[in-house]
């Protein structure tokens, strides 16, 4: 995770990730694609359906997150290597849990995401590599909560 071995993460640490425009027709097109739900299809059909207006599917949502998610650590990465360091590669992720969607997320709406750190151990089961804990959330441009899990990625520990 942005390049850091699992003894340099510190529990805590907010990571901001950049956010994601959503304009209607990448909604329309990630939901013909991955998500035709009328809702996220059809305006009409939005106006009768769970949210009331048409709506970007969930997984378009965290489409977006991981989008940020990896441009950051292909940052972070750059930059270390740019002053002469190596980084430490991004382990497999085992899951995430707690996946939530609390708003819809509408036309012309901006999410910013982040991560924060809440946890890390070294693993048994893998000598060398340890877990790494994040609560991660997506903000529309009005401050409001809409989208969030917890996830855990594998880490290495230093060589």
């Amino acid at each position: 995770m942005i390049g850091l071995s699992l003894e340099d993460i510190e529990v805590g640490l907010v990571i901001e990730l950049g956010s994601h425009h959503f304009p209607r027709e990448e909604i329309l097109a990630f939901a013909r694609a991955y998500d035709p739900q009328p809702f996220h299809l059809d305006d009409e059909a939005a106006r009768t359906g769970p949210f009331g207006v048409l709506s970007a599917s969930g997984w378009h949502t965290a489409a977006a997150w991981m989008k940020c998610y990896v441009a950051t650590n292909q940052k972070a990465e750059r930059q270390m290597r740019a002053a002469g360091q190596t980084p430490a590669e991004v382990g497999p992720s085992p899951g995430l849990e707690q996946l939530r969607w609390l708003r819809p997320v509408t036309p012309g709406d901006t999410l910013s995401f982040r991560t924060t750190i809440t946890g890390k151990r070294e693993l048994k089961s893998r000598p060398g590599w340890g877990l790494v804990f994040s609560h991660n959330e997506g903000f529309n441009q009005r401050g409001e909560l809409v989208f969030c899990f917890d996830g855990k990625v594998m880490t290495p520990a230093r060589a």
